[in-house]
Order: structure tokens, then sequence, then C-alpha cells
């Protein structure tokens, strides 16, 4: 799609009609593994947001306009078996999204937490004016994981939203019990 959109507009851009090979470094702009993750991005989707082990991250780039949604599944182990993104943005934007998910299935909360964004740009050899495609892949794992720990302690810990006021009668020794529901 990227490659044949290039093609397009050195073809246009050719006057005489005859033909021009487009050079793979003009075809390029994007290193082979950006484009392969652009053209066919792996685990485009989503997870059900309330799930109890999915983490939701949703960052964004306020300069260039990129948003990422990155989820994780996490099993009893806490192990990450399943991963779903949806980004709005360049080809590295998704590119680095879908290198993430590859990346973190199969790992623990702990080794996906490592995993750092000059790891991402240097396996998909992105250039510095990109690096910030990687930095958002490497915010939203993060941002997954820290919301999956929230809802797991949320579900340990619940919060009082009310409560019961019981009092016994002294001179009948009736018990009442009243419930004052939360307010929210």
């Amino acid at each position: 799609m990227l490659r044949s959109a290039l093609a397009k507009t050195v073809l246009n851009a050719n006057t005489r009609g005859t033909r021009v090979v487009v050079p793979q470094v003009l075809a390029r702009g994007y290193h082979e593994k950006v484009i392969s993750h652009y053209e066919k991005p792996r685990n485009v989707g989503s997870l059900p947001k309330n799930a109890p082990d999915v983490g939701t991250g949703l960052v964004g780039a306020p300069a260039c306009g990129d948003v990422m949604k990155l989820q994780i599944r996490v099993d009893e182990n806490g192990i990450i078996s399943d991963v779903k993104f949806k980004t709005f943005g360049c080809g590295s934007a998704i590119a680095s999204s879908s290198y993430m998910t590859e990346r973190v299935k199969g790992l623990s909360l702990e080794d996906a937490e490592k995993i750092k964004n000059t790891e991402i740009a240097k396996e998909l050899c992105l250039p510095p004016v990109k690096l910030h495609c990687s930095m958002l892949a490497e915010d939203a794992i993060r941002s997954a994981i820290r919301d999956y720990r929230k809802k797991r302690t949320n579900l340990s810990n619940p919060k009082q939203t009310g409560f019961i006021d019981v009092s016994q009668s002294a001179a009948t020794g009736e018990t009442v019990a009243t419930a004052h529901p939360s307010s929210v």
C-alpha cells in the first residue's frame, strides 16, 4: 500500500511517459520492517476493557497527532496471553504498535515493562525523526500494565461505598439494621 502509493507518485511526476524504476531506497523511505508491519499489522483489534484480566493503555503525541491504544490480557500466572492495538498515526506509529504486540505476547508483566523504546527503534530501523513513535509504544505497554495492576488492586481491596448501621435497643433488646448506600 505504502510502496504502491510512492510508486504512483513517482510515475505521475514523470511527464515523458517513460518507465521509471523506483529505487528501493525511495520506495522504502521507511525500512522494510516498518513497511511489513504497516501493510500487514499484527494483532489489530480490541479486548473488553472492563474485563478484570485486561489492561488498557491509551497514549498520544500532541506534536504529531499519533494516538495509540494497546490492550493486554494477562493469565493467572501473570503472563501476557493476548495483545491488541489500534493506532491512528503514521506508518512508524502503526509499525511500532504492531511490533510491540508481537514482542510482549508470552512475556511476564515484569519483562514487558523492561522493553525500551530504543529496542523498538533499533528493531524497526526508525530514523531519529520517528523515535517518538517507539516512545509511544513503550508508554502504551507501561500504561496497559499500570491499568491491569490497578484493576487487580481494586478487586482485592474493594472500596466501601456504603455502610450498615446496626443498633440494639437496651430496653427491648430489639436489633435494628439501617443501610446507608453510597451517594455515588
